[in-house]
This record gives structure tokens, C-alpha cells and sequence, in this order.
């Protein structure tokens, strides 16, 4: 019932906050073609150590409704291979997050996005369990021109459905803050 609830909210938001941004607007894009308001992007994370190895992929694509507000999703995908135990325990994160983002003032937008994570989580040295984990995010960024059309930018989310891991239940998340960086191309960012 939750999963619903977090769905039709992010519905609502996905089809009335264009309503308010109409043709008149001096945000519109009236005019300009669809292959120009695609934006594409995403983050990247690597590292290695002698205890753990961490790789996480996060494309996204989006569309420029009009000059302040963006509707998209990132696909997810986060590989773990903890060494400190032998043989090593490899995880499998994967899952899909559409978005919509719009900008307030200047640089500074809100975001709000609904995620399935799809996870993986060890039970012992030998076993691990997968388990689906829907979230509702909410929160404020930054973005930053590097170029005419590119830009970085920092968001803060906070996740609505956190709960801290007991012995029943794990979370794919140590903390119900969840902050991310990336760079945005293409599309009218600016």
C-alpha cells in the first residue's frame, strides 16, 4: 500500500507542476525540438581497498518540461565485493528512480523521486538474501555550469521510508540522508 501511495504522489507531481509553468511563461520552451531538451548524465563511483571493492553506475536521462523544471529517471547499478572474508562475498545492486526537479531561484532546485533498489545483503559467510527496497526521496541541490551546455550538480535527498536495520531487517541505506553528485549534458540548463 505504501509503494501506491509514494506512486500516485509522484504522479500528481509529474502532472500538474507543468501546468503551472504554460506557454506564456518566459521559462517556455515553446518552439524548441524535443532533441534539444534531452539532458543526459549521471554519477560514477569507484574504489578499491584491501577490505572491500565498490563500483556504482548511474546513468540518467531527463527532459526540460521548460527552463525550471526537469522530469527523468536513473537506472541504478552497484557492485560490492567485500574481501574480508574468504572466499569474498560479491553483492548485486541494481534499481530505477524516476525523477522531477525544479529549479526555484537561480541555481538552487528541490527534487523529489521515487526508487526500487533491487539489493543484495550477506546472511553469513557463504549466503545472502536479495530483498526489493521502495523509497520516497525528497530534497534540494545545487547546479553549477561548466559549459554552455553541462553542468555539476550536488543534491541532498531525504529518504522518506529510511529504517535502520535490526536483526530482521536490513536497509540498503546507513543513514535516511542520501546525497549525491554528478554532471548534467545537453538540454536548456541554463
Amino acid at each position: 500500500m505504501n509503494t501506491l501511495k509514494y506512486l500516485v504522489a509522484f504522479a500528481f507531481i509529474i502532472a500538474f507542476v507543468p501546468v503551472l509553468a504554460q506557454d506564456e511563461n518566459p521559462n517556455s520552451l515553446k518552439g524548441v525540438p524535443a532533441s534539444q531538451r534531452i539532458v543526459t548524465g549521471g554519477g560514477f563511483g569507484l574504489s578499491f581497498g584491501t577490505n572491500q571493492d565498490f563500483v556504482s553506475v548511474s546513468p540518467v536521462l531527463g527532459y526540460m518540461v521548460n527552463r525550471k523544471f526537469m522530469v527523468g529517471t536513473s537506472v541504478t547499478y552497484r557492485f560490492t565485493n567485500f574481501k574480508i572474508v574468504s572466499p569474498s562475498i560479491k553483492l548485486y545492486d541494481y534499481g530505477v528512480s524516476p525523477f522531477a526537479r525544479y529549479t526555484v531561484y537561480k541555481n538552487i532546485f528541490l527534487q523529489a523521486e521515487y526508487e526500487y533498489l533491487n539489493y543484495e545483503f550477506p546472511v553469513d559467510a557463504d549466503n545472502t538474501i536479495r530483498k526489493g527496497f521502495n523509497s520516497a526521496l525528497a530534497g534540494g541541490g545545487l547546479i553549477q555550469p561548466i559549459g554552455q551546455k553541462a553542468a555539476f550538480f550536488i543534491v541532498a535527498l531525504y529518504n522518506f521510508s529510511y529504517k535502520a536495520s535490526d536483526a530482521l531487517n536490513y536497509s540498503p541505506y546507513d543513514s535516511p540522508l542520501v546525497i549525491r553528485a554528478g554532471i548534467n549534458v545537453g538540454g536548456f540548463l541554463f
